[in-house]
């Protein structure tokens, strides 16, 4: 299955989560690519969209090597039996991991994240990104979730999940809800048509026009 953009992505995302008749839900999306996918599935839910901001730890000389990943509330995922094969020491991502929750905070700040749904209950929390790798973000949001919202049912939702990360994702979720799992691709990226960095001004004027809508 091959997406034209994140956006028609998330258009078929919302249509499939519809059908599940989730209610009262809220949608968190994973910036910054998840946001333009969690606008769409937030419209077509009917939904409230806010984020949850996470960050992917890498590999001291390999930044693009994800070891594990942080979230708000004091979640830190690292993945010990990755840093023992490669030979890091624990010692050497302190560092990465610090850098990480400084942009992390930056990201919180920048994007409002969390005033959005400000006094909102929801029933179903719809946890979005637009696509999972290895599952090391999308665990780290569905941990940090679970803290803030213990009681409530969480669906992790993603257009594309490659092999092996739904079950891993399957783990503490609720419900995985994932359109694709194709065999073959190695990045997200592969499963977009048009798969561009999305910026920090794209991020706040999805939030604010999901937000408008709602209101």
């Amino acid at each position: 299955m091959k997406f034209a953009s994140r956006t028609e992505a998330g258009k078929r995302l919302g249509e499939a989560l519809l059908s599940h008749a989730f209610p009262h839900p809220l949608v968190l999306a994973l910036p910054r690519g998840g946001v333009p996918v969690a606008g769409e599935v937030a419209r077509i839910l009917n939904a409230p969209l806010d984020t949850l901001v996470v960050r992917k730890i890498g590999a001291p000389l390999n930044p693009e090597w994800a070891v594990g990943a942080l979230a708000p509330h004091g979640v830190v995922l690292i993945d010990d039996d990755a840093l023992k094969s490669a030979s890091i020491s624990r010692a050497s991502v302190d560092g990465v991991i610090e850098k990480e929750r400084a942009e992390l905070n930056r990201r919180v700040d920048t994007y409002k994240s969390g005033t959005y749904s400000a006094g909102y209950v929801p029933e179903t929390l719809v946890i979005v990104d637009d696509g999972v790798a290895n599952g090391y973000t999308a665990r780290a949001a569905l941990l940090s979730a679970r803290k803030k919202y213990p009681k409530t049912r969480i669906i992790f939702a993603s257009p594309v999940c490659l092999l092996g990360s739904f079950d891993l994702v399957s783990a503490d979720a609720d419900e995985v809800v994932c359109l694709d799992l194709p065999e073959g691709l190695y990045a997200v990226g592969q499963a977009y048509e048009e798969f561009v960095e999305v910026s920090d001004e794209e991020v706040r004027a999805l939030l604010q026009s999901a937000s408008d809508s709602q209101r």
